[in-house]
């Protein structure tokens, strides 16, 4: 670290206080509330809550206001602040299809149960700078939707195809327990319940980039959004000494299923597959994208050639985590003199045997 360098410490304590001065800004500006953050940035709160691992709006704000809006750095606060948490056991399985839904489209039917929710979204907006936010005006409320028959009866998308026999069943729950990655590190083959949990809190930039390189042809799919859903869900525990389950709350989630082409085999009729992606807050294109890449990654299982790096679990969850890919890369950063001074001399060792052979390779010519 960098207290071996004359000074250090100091250096240290006064690169604190330079840093709390520069987040603060100008003085002269007001400061901006943790409160702000959580009502004014949902989606960056969001990210952050997936990305940590910890549904908690409040610290996911404070822990942006922290790192000045760094959302890996924030990302990080969040994870450490975790790990320091109490363990009591794990909440019954939230169910999606009961979902207070704020955001429902599907990309595959037009007209279905419960319709289509637009929502809050940026998909119809034209995407021009709105000066008019400068001004910090009022907000116009947003007109009451018609009510409809079939309002809050909102069937999942597969579960319609899956009555026709056209979609694979969903895996049948067997009751063995699930791994947790982040209590034990990952062999692979890593099964579909880790690689998805690997997923779920993976940097968004990079599975979004892994989940268009397969529609880009590597990765061998063709999917289509069977329904992309946001709103709440009840969250259970089930405490040992009671015996039945005691609701905890509500979390807003973001829940895709992506329907994907398979040709069949010769054990299987053609049929469509799924990919799943779910992920804290709304967040469509990190469930989208995470969609994606878990269908990719069951190529071996469906029994396609695994060419394309989406395919490669071990690629794709070995990289996914932004703090492992920040710890390798701003390692970098932190003195390394001695290792420097070994490669240095080395050079120079090579350089001279180099120098040294052409001139005899020059005299022997001559």
């Amino acid at each position: 670290m960098y207290v071996a360098v004359k000074g250090g410490e100091a250096a240290i304590d006064n690169a604190h206080r330079l840093l709390a001065e520069t987040r603060r800004g100008d003085p002269a500006v007001p400061e901006l509330t943790v409160a702000q953050i959580r009502e004014q940035m949902t989606l960056l709160v969001d990210r952050v809550m997936a990305e940590g691992s910890l549904y908690d709006p409040d610290l996911a704000a404070l822990a942006l206001k922290q790192a000045r809006g760094d959302v890996v750095e924030a990302v990080f606060l969040v994870r450490a602040y975790r790990t320091t948490l109490p363990r009591f056991g794990a909440s019954k399985p939230v169910d999606t299809g009961a979902m207070a839904v704020a955001r429902r489209v599907s990309a595959t039917f037009k007209d279905l149960p419960g319709g289509q929710v637009l929502g809050p979204t940026f998909d119809y907006t034209h995407r021009l700078i709105d000066f008019a936010l400068a001004a910090e005006g009022t907000v116009e409320p947003a007109a009451e939707a018609e009510p409809r028959d079939d309002a809050g009866t909102c069937p999942r998308v597969t579960d319609l195809l899956a009555q026709d026999g056209l979609i694979e069943p969903s895996p049948p729950d067997d009751g063995a327990p699930v791994g947790d990655l982040t209590r034990e590190p990952v062999d692979y083959p890593a099964d579909r319940a880790l690689r998805l949990q690997a997923l779920a809190r993976g940097d968004e930039g990079f599975v979004l980039g892994l989940g268009y390189s397969t529609q880009r042809g590597y990765g061998r799919t063709h999917p289509f959004v069977g329904e992309v859903r946001v709103g709440d869900v009840a969250v259970e525990f089930v405490p040992e000494e009671l015996g039945f389950p005691v609701p905890l709350g509500r979390i807003r989630l973001t829940e895709c299923q992506m329907v994907n082409q398979f040709t069949g085999s010769g054990t299987t009729p053609p049929q469509f597959t799924r990919g799943y992606g779910l992920t804290f807050g709304q967040s469509e294109r990190k469930a989208m994208a995470m969609a994606l890449v878990d269908r990719a990654l069951r190529a071996a299982e469906l029994g396609e050639p695994v060419t394309s790096p989406a395919q490669d679990q071990e690629f794709v969850l070995a990289h996914c985590d932004s703090l492992q890919a920040t710890g390798f890369v701003e390692h970098l950063k932190l003195p390394h003199y001695v290792d420097f001074q070994a490669e240095l001399e080395l050079v120079r060792r090579l350089r001279a045997e180099f120098f040294r052979d052409s001139d005899s390779v020059r005299e022997a010519a001559e």
